[in-house]
């Protein structure tokens, strides 16, 4: 394991972890909110054995710096930040993206916007805000009931973005501490252990508020078109209590070489399953390479593969 900073434009530095042999290829982890790249600790470990696996603490999060205010959370900052980790682990290799809550956010726009330097992309519990965005209006314009109640549900699923947006409020609750935090994990059966939850959780969430104040608003009312033809797996956890399972709808079309993936589990699938996500990340990634698959992993990847309406 090998840990270094990487100094993205604007002097932030970047807190980098690699693992694995160098010669494979590469998978990049990115991490949700409030958490660091610890959070993937048990994936990495399993991905290693067969991938040059990297991860990094995003901008506000772990030993990355926090810059101060909302605007350097914007995207544009973010794809950035990115963007010189790849620069600085692959040069000008394409890598294999996977990201978590808030990492797979940061991922769609990646992939949307600079698909060239991904050979794939696996996305858990985060989905692109501009396609939430349509879903959302297309569910509130249409006549049917059951597309309401789905816009309904989401709506409830996301209160925690309107708190989070309000000013100081957010900052005073975390700064009390942040047991609820760790109640919520426990709640999902993820049990604290060293790096997870981070120490440096409150600083984390505090600077994180960032995120939610920068996009969401601009991404939700008036989304952009975004489409990509990386080839992605969006692992879908079907009792995470804040992302909807039926967001996926209509996904297909702005990612046409989609697979699917769903299971019985919370929001914190990294921690609570790490090594069924490493399975179908490994699988994912092998099936994009050509690699050698096993009968059993190639018939589970085609029950994934989401066939384009005729």
């Amino acid at each position: 394991m090998r840990d270094e900073v990487v100094t993205a434009p604007g002097g932030v530095r970047l807190a980098v972890r690699r693992q694995g042999d160098p010669s494979r290829p590469i998978v990049l982890l990115v991490h949700g909110y409030p958490d660091t790249n610890a959070v993937w600790d048990e994936v990495a470990e399993a991905l290693a054995e067969h991938f040059h696996v990297v991860r990094y603490d995003v901008r506000g999060a772990g030993d990355s710096s926090r810059p101060a205010g909302v605007e350097p959370y914007a995207f544009e900052h973010l794809m950035t930040d990115l963007g010189a980790v790849l620069d600085a682990v692959a040069g000008d290799r394409r890598v294999h993206l996977a990201g978590h809550d808030w990492g797979s956010i940061q991922g769609w726009e990646a992939v949307c916007t600079m698909p060239g330097r991904f050979a794939s992309f696996t996305s858990i519990s985060g989905p692109c805000l501009d396609h939430v965005g349509h879903w959302m209006r297309a569910r509130l314009a249409g006549r049917s009931l059951r597309g309401r109640r789905q816009a309904a549900g989401q709506a409830l699923r996301s209160w925690y973005i309107a708190f989070f947006r309000t000013p100081v409020l957010p900052e005073a609750v975390w700064r009390v501490g942040g047991w609820f935090f760790t109640t919520a994990l426990r709640g999902e059966g993820v049990r604290p252990r060293p790096g997870h939850p981070a120490r440096t959780l409150t600083r984390d969430a505090v600077a994180g508020l960032g995120l939610y104040r920068a996009n969401m608003r601009e991404r939700l009312r008036d989304p952009r078109d975004r489409r990509t033809d990386v080839p992605v797996q969006v692992i879908v956890p079907t009792r995470d209590l804040f992302v909807s399972p039926h967001l996926v709808a209509g996904l297909a079309e702005r990612a046409p070489d989609l697979s699917l993936r769903t299971l019985r589990a919370g929001h914190w699938v990294p921690r609570t399953h790490p090594g069924l996500i490493a399975r179908w990340i490994r699988e994912h990634v092998t099936r994009v390479e050509g690699g050698p698959l096993t009968d059993d992993e190639r018939r589970s990847l085609e029950r994934a593969r989401v066939r384009p309406r005729p």
